[in-house]
């Protein structure tokens, strides 16, 4: 019998007030996130961090003082152990939740695994798509942290799912379940939203945009719907720096013009948080109902979905065991001007 950990890889978000400054410190100061070499990022990871702690407060209070996500994603955990139990596979797997820029971080979590002395670890992020600012940022820091506490064990990453068929399926799956509700309104328009990257991320080479596509490319043709009426648009802007488009922001405006309901689903984030819950729910919902968009309906994320579960258990089970980073179908997916993409790596 082999005994394999399971990382689930995810942002993670403060679970307090007191640690929103501290929070968005650890991200801004990640150089995935701002590039400047140190000590300039640390220190500029210390402004933004302190100029912005109060807005971001303010966000956490409406959804009772914290982030949920820590929550979500135990509850993906637990419920993947134990699909990967009920598999028939004789193989033993335990799950571990990972959290990039708030607890249980890397350096924790290595040394829990460590102590179950897997014969194998795979490194599951939950990050359908593949940016170097997610999943990028998540492989580097578990890497440093296995070296860290010298903990060296055949490793296997499985980089991105995008098109992935169960993955798919689940969209597919709560898409519908929203749909013909809006649609008791009027033909909705659908709104894919995924979280924001600026445009110079993707001009360098990150994949992320490109496979975000591709989700959508897979969603609407499964869904089967006659003349479905969808944008692929993006969320959750920050800075003044050109970001990929068009926004969830100006799509909502444009609906609203276009006196069309429009039903939003958060193609990249697979757990709720703060831009599920207050982005998406109130301050989008609010922009909505500003501009007499005749109904506005917001797809769950993911989250325990049973066929999403299922997806991240076919993605164990059939994994390379050979230490390579690898796509849902164990092969490179991205055209090779995406030099960022780490697949087979």
């Amino acid at each position: 019998m082999t005994k394999h950990a399971v990382i689930l890889f995810n942002l993670g978000g403060p679970d307090s007030l007191a640690a929103v400054r501290p929070f968005l410190f650890n991200l801004f100061n990640d150089p995935a996130i701002i590039t400047l070499p140190q000590p300039f990022r640390t220190a500029l990871a210390f402004f933004i961090s302190s100029l912005r702690k109060s807005k971001a407060q303010n966000i956490y209070k409406r959804i009772g003082g914290k982030s949920p996500i820590l929550e979500f994603t135990m509850n993906q955990a637990e419920a993947l152990e134990k699909k990967l139990k009920e598999s028939g596979t004789e193989d033993e797997y335990k799950v571990f939740v990972c959290m990039r820029h708030w607890h249980p971080k890397s350096d924790m979590v290595v040394r829990k695994v460590k102590a179950c002395n897997p014969d194998n670890v795979i490194l599951l992020p939950l990050y359908p798509q593949f940016s170097t600012t997610t999943t990028g940022s998540a492989f580097t820091d578990w890497k440093a942290a296995c070296a860290k506490n010298n903990f060296d064990v055949k490793t296997t990453a499985i980089c991105c799912y995008p098109n992935d068929k169960s993955f798919v399926a689940a969209h597919v799956k709560v898409i519908k379940d929203m749909y013909w509700k809006a649609a008791e309104v009027g033909k909705p328009r659908v709104l894919f939203s995924a979280h924001g990257l600026p445009e110079k991320m993707v001009t360098a080479g990150d994949p992320y945009q490109w496979q975000v596509e591709r989700s959508v490319e897979a969603i609407t043709q499964v869904m089967s719907v006659d003349e479905l009426d969808y944008v692929t648009c993006y969320q959750s802007k920050v800075g003044r720096l050109e970001w990929i488009g068009p926004s969830t922001e100006d799509e909502i405006i444009q609906a609203g013009k276009d006196k069309v309901p429009v039903l939003v689903v958060p193609v990249a984030f697979v757990s709720e948080h703060s831009e599920t819950l207050v982005e998406l729910d109130i301050d989008y919902r609010h922009l909505a109902e500003k501009n007499n968009v005749p109904g506005y309906y917001r797809v769950p994320a993911l989250n325990s979905e049973p066929f999403f579960i299922e997806a991240l258990s076919e993605l164990c089970l059939k994994c390379d065991k050979d230490g390579e980073i690898k796509s849902s179908n164990n092969a490179k997916i991205c055209p090779t001007n995406f030099a960022s993409c780490v697949c087979g790596n």
